[in-house]
Parts: C-alpha cells; structure tokens; sequence
C-alpha cells in the first residue's frame, strides 16, 4: 500500500475506535435508542444528497435497515450502556466470525479451515470473557451486545443479496430508513427525550456529530475507497487496530480497566478473528493491487 493509503488505514481504525468511546461517555446524557437514531439520522443528512434513491429496492432497503441498524445499533448501545466501551469492543470483534457462520448457513459460502479454526478460538476467548466476575455481573448487557452481532450480521447477509447497488448508496438509505425507526422505538421504549434534547450540552451534540459523519460516513467511506484499491485481505488487517484504540480511549478518558482475565480473552479473540480476515492474497491478486493503486 501506498504511504498515503496506509494513513488513511489508521485514521481509519482511530476514528471507529474513538466512537465507541464517545459514545459510551454520550450515553451519560442520551439513552441509547435515541442516541442511535440521532447517529444514523445524522449520516442520512450528510449522504443522502449524493446518491441515487435505490428505486425498485425501497421495501428490501426498509427491511435491511430494520437488521443491519435498527435492531443491532439499538442493542449494542443498550448493552454499552452498561459495559465499558473496551469489553464492549472485544465483543464486538465476533462480526466476522458470526458473519462467516451465518454466510455458510445462508449463503452456502462455506469457509476454509483456516477460517474455522479461527472462529472456534474468538468463540473460546468470549467464553473467557464471559467468566470474568466484573462481566458476568452484567451478563445481561454482553447478551444485547451479542445479541446486536448476530443481528447486525443477518442484516449483512441481507444487503449481500440486493447486488451490486453501491456500498455508501446502501448505507445513505439504510440510515434514512433507519433513523424513524429508532426514534418511534425510542419513543415506545425511552423517557424525556425533549428535555434531553433541550439541556443537551455542545459537547454531546458534538459527540453526535462525530458518530455520524467520522465514524459512519467518513470511516465507512475510507473503507469502501480503501477496498476499491486494494484486495480486502489488505485492508481488513487494519480493522484489528479499532480494539486497542478503543481500549487505550476508554483507559485515558472514561478511566476504564480491564482485568487479567478480560485481557488474555481479548488477545484470544483478536488472535481468532486474525486468523479469520487476514489473509494471503494470490499472486495474481497483488498484480491486479499494484495496477489498481497507480
């Protein structure tokens, strides 16, 4: 990769690791279905201008929205309400394992040994988390957390089968369609919200500024123009730098720590989920890389 590209690779592991710590620090003022809504609603304003309706896909982009970010986004915030952000990120690395799973029960893509091996250890090092004193008092926030995965990865395989529509066209519409569901599920389920809104400070909203563009435009638009250059196994690495962002923000910032027990079954998970997204690309595969990136 090119040293520029290589830049935007951590900027772009940075920026999703400190919006799960800002969003933990935004859920002392916002409740968590209401600050989702607000994050997706924020990333519809800024993309939908750009990109064309989805026309004859609107009912299935209804759909998916409800899987790929209603559910998931309403849970995990749910769930990070309750966890620290740094637990919360090690769960979170379960998406590609789980979404592998789900890809060969749904989709037949069955995995490679390699990839397999490499689920059963993150599945192991979750296991370990799960036996932490600290994290079995609110085993009851993990379950949403991975509860949002197993959703999130449904809405996944979901968006899989609409073709070839564009990645940020699906996310601009997907968060349209996300954005008043979250806010009629905040309004059945959550208290306030007009005070909240009212004796919201700069900083929260900044905060939710934040989620929506960096973390869900800009983040997710660097990867989509990282992957239009290189083969995925270049940059799917780099999404391993998210969790010791995350920890590191959640350590200086929300005064955070994780137990030894909690440590050692993050490095097993991050080591499993390694083994699962990085790969060696084919010869063929870094020729076709090179001629891209020129």
């Amino acid at each position: 990769m090119k040293p520029k590209h290589l830049l935007l690779a951590a900027l772009m592991s940075i920026i999703f690791g400190m919006g799960w710590v800002l969003a933990k620090a935004a859920l002392d003022h916002f409740p968590p279905i209401l600050l989702a809504a607000f994050r997706f609603g924020v990333a519809a304003i800024v993309l939908i201008w750009f990109v064309k309706p989805p026309f004859g896909q609107m009912r299935n982009i209804m759909l998916i929205s409800a899987l790929a970010i209603t559910v998931p986004y309403a849970m995990i915030y749910i769930g990070l309400k309750d966890l620290d952000a740094s637990t919360t990120i090690l769960l979170v690395q379960l998406e590609a394992p789980i979404l592998i799973m789900l890809g060969a029960l749904m989709l037949g893509e069955m995995p490679g040994y390699k990839k397999a091996i490499g689920t059963m250890i993150a599945f192991a090092g979750i296991v370990l988390i799960a036996g932490d004193p600290h994290i079995r008092s609110n085993i009851a926030a993990v379950a949403w957390v991975l509860g949002s995965i197993l959703t999130w990865a449904v809405g996944q395989i979901k968006i899989r089968k609409l073709g070839e529509t564009g990645g940020l066209r699906n996310l601009a519409w997907i968060s349209a369609f996300a954005f008043p569901q979250l806010l009629l599920i905040s309004a059945l389920l959550e208290d306030d919200q007009i005070g909240l809104i009212l004796n919201a400070t700069p900083a929260v909203w900044m905060t939710v500024i934040y989620l929506g563009t960096a973390m869900t435009v800009g983040g997710v638009g660097i990867w989509y123009h990282l992957i239009g250059k290189y083969p995925v196994a270049f940059v799917s690495p780099f999404l391993l730098l998210v969790p010791v962002t995350t920890i590191f923000g959640g350590v200086l910032w929300l005064d955070e720590s994780l137990t030894q027990i909690s440590l050692i079954g993050g490095a097993i998970i991050i080591a499993g989920v390694a083994l699962v997204i990085v790969e060696r690309p084919s010869a063929r595969k870094r020729l076709n890389a090179g001629k891209t990136a020129k």
